[in-house]
């Protein structure tokens, strides 16, 4: 998969997308990760990329010919062009997984009070919301998608099966897991996980994964029980 970030601040992403699972997937070959700036695509001497709103109103919005030249050098058909927004659907593992499936994802990050509404209609192919809350700028959104995406590629996890056994998958939270040692500080592990039965660990499991998405999250519970009984 190729991912390119159109953002105004690129050195941001050096650091978490070097390290770990990520840059391993990078190191790989499994993923190509690069950033475009819009400045790079201004003529005037200051690089300038924003400007106040028609019709007044506070702050500045990005300009459309830098996002336009931007997203467009490096926009190729089949290219899946996302916009980090509050406006947009809100993101899930759902979502993760159908970006998962595209060659090519460009992440568009917005700043200031948003952008110019000719590059969200002719360029942008998703809004995506990572929250109902405000940021900075769009570039933790990016980092957060981009990363829940490709954990899901082919090959990034050491075993493929983590991805979907974890929280959120069918409507779920995960349910408890243990390591060594078997009883510590008084507290011990669950008799069921070391008595070899497969069949009952995976009953218990998914039992453990109901009751805890119902304690914590009656949104995804509603979900689970309607999705059971289609």
């Amino acid at each position: 998969m190729r991912i390119d970030i159109v953002t105004l601040f690129p050195d941001v992403f050096f650091g978490p997308f070097a390290e770990s699972i990520i840059g391993r997937a990078i190191k790989a070959g499994i993923v190509s990760i690069d950033t475009i700036n819009p400045r790079d695509f201004t003529e005037d001497k200051h690089r300038t990329v924003d400007g106040a709103p028609y019709g007044g109103g506070p702050g500045m919005l990005m300009m459309a010919d830098p996002l336009f030249r931007a997203i467009e050098s490096c926009r190729k058909e089949g290219s899946c062009v996302i916009l980090t927004s509050p406006k947009g659907e809100r993101f899930s593992q759902k979502i993760a997984g159908e970006l998962s499936g595209e060659k090519h994802l460009v992440v568009v990050c917005g700043h200031y009070e948003g952008i110019d509404e000719r590059v969200r209609e002719k360029l942008i192919d998703r809004e995506i919301s990572i929250g109902d809350y405000v940021l900075t700028s769009g570039n933790i959104p990016a980092m957060v998608i981009v990363d829940s995406v490709v954990r899901l590629l082919p090959g990034v996890l050491g075993d493929d099966a983590s991805s979907k056994e974890e929280s959120f998958s069918n409507n779920l939270l995960e349910y408890p897991q243990y390591t060594r040692p078997v009883e510590y500080r008084g507290m011990r592990v669950p008799d069921i996980l070391l008595s070899g039965n497969h069949k009952l660990i995976k009953e218990w499991r998914r039992e453990q994964s109901i009751k805890a998405t119902k304690e914590k999250r009656a949104d995804l519970y509603e979900d689970f029980l309607k999705e059971k009984k289609d």
